[in-house]
């Protein structure tokens, strides 16, 4: 299966049929510098988006009556602010976990049945390599971007419906930050 399909991705292929549940609850953590660069989008394109992001224990994106998030559009069921969209939204359906025993970063893939991306990706080795390939650089950005307290706040997040694909080294100064209380 190619990468490409008639000039749309094939994550875009396969996501524009699915029922959009990764956009339902999914508050994908947001770094200061992510957050500027979605509020300035909203702004240069005139997206009309009040109380956009929501500052708890770690910065995320709001969400609606219904829990999707607020850059959904409603109407056709794609992403507003999709060519500056957080990491996580870029990597889904790779998640990650930090093992502080071993000093790595560890990648998660969701499970199929909650995720078509993830079952076409489970079903094709090549696509979920390039997808990893694609997914790593823009969660390791994150990950060194967080502040302790709201990376430590993810890092409490269980995911049950992910299994672990691979793992890598963690950049030092992330391991170094997570030492710290």
């Amino acid at each position: 299966m190619s990468n490409c399909n008639n000039g749309k991705t094939y994550s875009f292929h396969v996501c524009s049929t699915c029922n959009l549940l990764c956009c339902i609850d999914a508050n994908p953590p947001l770094t200061p510098q992510r957050e500027k660069i979605i509020a300035h989008y909203l702004k240069e394109q005139y997206i009309p988006i009040k109380n956009a992001f929501v500052h708890e224990e770690y910065s995320h994106p709001a969400t609606d009556a219904e829990g999707r998030c607020v850059f959904c559009s409603k109407e056709t069921g794609r992403c507003t602010v999709h060519s500056v969209k957080p990491e996580t939204c870029k990597a889904g359906p790779i998640t990650f976990d930090v093992n502080l025993k071993t000093g790595k970063v560890e990648w998660f893939l969701k499970k199929g049945t909650i995720c078509a991306l993830a079952q076409k990706l489970q079903e094709n080795k090549e696509a979920l390599n390039t997808h990893c390939e694609a997914a790593t650089p823009e969660l390791i950005r994150l990950i060194s971007e967080l502040d302790t307290r709201s990376l430590k706040a993810i890092l409490k997040i269980d995911e049950p419906q992910t299994f672990k694909i691979s793992e890598a080294n963690l950049p030092t100064e992330v391991l170094e930050k997570l030492k710290t209380k």
